[in-house]
């Protein structure tokens, strides 16, 4: 199963006319690089649940079949929570091991490696984690002797050293049938905080997996910026444009991410930025560390709590990001 019902509100304002999983990373939406991962590993047939906007993920994958995958779709006419969305999907995961991904990363980890642990320790759950080197702002996860202990909060830098880093959770588990008994039915909860401690306390195993590997995750514009500049970079390239894109001989453009129909004229300039579909960038504009959907897109509508504030220029609707 993919998990691909959330907004994406730090996203916004790319997440205003799709959901966060849907967002093309260099002409693929994100989603797309699940799929594949799992298809890797042969997990071909996928459950996506659908929340925000579920049209978008519908285009973005359709049947699956160009991720080498068959996809099933679940709606959740309200947001069900990551525990509440498997509950939703009870009728097609129940009956075997199953696998849950985040619809919101990039990642390499071996899947088989983890599927090794799992069944090594007959576990009735086991969530792959990675050392959080950089102590990043994930959340802490408590282990003792390869089983699951509980979540804590924000990694402290000074309370770890390179050799011992936090682990955090790489919103990749191996779930068996079982953990349906620990799943409240038909109501919002979360694995974290409803489910894994409620098994754990009934004596249940939840096994962890510390894998190695890439794990790119895109919640917010400067990662998904920065992971897109990262990616292109690794094929010697600086800029990514979408189908329809007219890009004046004149103009210069670069470390930079343009969706669908994006126009710049000449003697514009633009770095360091993400242009959202049937953008126009007029002659002679400057935009640089920022992200630009047309105005008629936003007009009207309430930015979410957590989104970065932006303005509106002209047809354009920018946001500048923080250095």
């Amino acid at each position: 199963m993919i998990l691909s019902a959330g907004y994406g509100t730090r996203l916004w304002p790319l997440t205003e006319d799709r959901t966060k999983p849907a967002i093309p990373i260099l002409g693929k939406p994100l989603v797309g690089y699940v799929a594949e991962y799992l298809a890797r590993y042969g997990c071909d047939e996928i459950t996506v649940n659908l929340h925000h906007r579920p049209d978008s993920v519908r285009r973005a994958l359709g049947d699956g079949s160009r991720f080498g995958v068959k996809l099933h779709y679940v709606e959740e006419p309200e947001i069900l929570g990551t525990s509440g969305a498997i509950d939703n999907a009870r009728v097609l995961l129940d009956g075997d091991t199953f696998v849950v991904v985040n619809g919101k990363i990039i990642t390499d980890i071996d899947l088989n490696a983890a599927f090794t642990t799992h069944h090594r320790s007959n576990a009735i759950a086991t969530l792959v984690l990675l050392p959080n080197v950089a102590c990043e702002k994930f959340s802490l996860v408590k282990t003792a002797d390869g089983l699951l202990q509980g979540f804590g909060g924000m990694p402290e830098p000074g309370d770890f050293s390179a050799n011992d880093p936090p682990l955090m959770f790489t919103g990749i588990q191996i779930l068996e049938p079982k953990i349906f008994d620990y799943i409240p039915r038909g109501v919002f909860s979360h694995s974290t905080t409803d489910v894994y401690p409620k098994a754990i306390a009934n004596g249940e195993t939840v096994a962890v997996h510390v894998g190695t590997g890439r794990w790119l995750e895109l919640s917010t514009i400067p990662r998904y910026l920065d992971i897109s500049l990262l990616l292109l970079s690794e094929n010697g390239e600086t800029l990514s444009a979408g189908v329809g894109c007219e890009i004046s001989g004149a103009a210069d453009v670069r470390e930079s991410v343009l969706w669908d129909n994006v126009r710049v004229e000449a003697d514009a300039r633009v770095k360091r930025a993400v242009l959202g579909d049937n953008v126009t960038i007029r002659a002679g504009e400057i935009v640089e560390n920022a992200v630009v959907v047309r105005a008629s897109l936003i007009r009207g509508k309430t930015a979410p709590p957590k989104a970065l504030k932006g303005v509106f220029r002209g047809d354009n609707f920018v946001v500048p990001l923080a250095e």
